[in-house]
């Protein structure tokens, strides 16, 4: 196995892993990104993410996606969007590789906080970023507006 920055050709495989981590999480039907969408904006003169693959041989079982934030006390910070293992290949080391790799990136590019989601039922998950020394906040809350609360939220402020 081995672990490598991902091509645009690798992101048919990508979008599988997406797919069966939205199964997981009980969303399946909200992935709405496709393929061309993951070529277009991680791979232009301007990405907006990064993407590491585990490939077994010239299988692609994980990935990590990752993208540059900006906190107003840290300063440069890398947000982990999604680490997402074949359900068939967990166990096998590629997680913990895609894992380490984020973290070599962050101290590469001297970031000052690696930060990530983990929903409240994963616990094992939860267990193991603890585990390796990752603290998980528990007083913070996510705080989303998905595309029709953008629209309404216009609407009302137009009025």
């Amino acid at each position: 196995m081995q672990i490598r920055k991902a091509v645009p050709e690798d992101m048919p495989a990508v979008l599988e892993l997406i797919n069966e981590l939205a199964i997981f999480e009980k969303e399946p039907e909200a992935v709405v990104v496709t393929v061309a969408d993951l070529v277009r904006d991680g791979f232009g003169e301007q990405p907006l993410f990064h993407v590491f693959v585990a490939e077994n041989q010239t299988e692609i079982i994980g990935m990590a996606l990752y993208y540059y934030r900006f906190s107003t006390w840290k300063g440069k910070t890398i947000h982990l969007e999604d680490l997402i293992v074949k359900e068939s290949q967990r166990g096998t080391g590629a997680g913990f590789a895609l894992y380490t790799e984020i973290i070599k990136q962050g101290k590469k590019d001297n970031v000052r906080r690696i930060e990530w989601n983990v929903l409240d039922w994963n616990t094992p998950a939860i267990d193991f970023y603890i585990k390796s020394g990752a603290k998980v906040l528990e007083d913070w809350r996510v705080v989303q507006m998905d595309e029709q609360g953008i629209t309404s939220f216009l609407e009302k402020i137009s009025n």
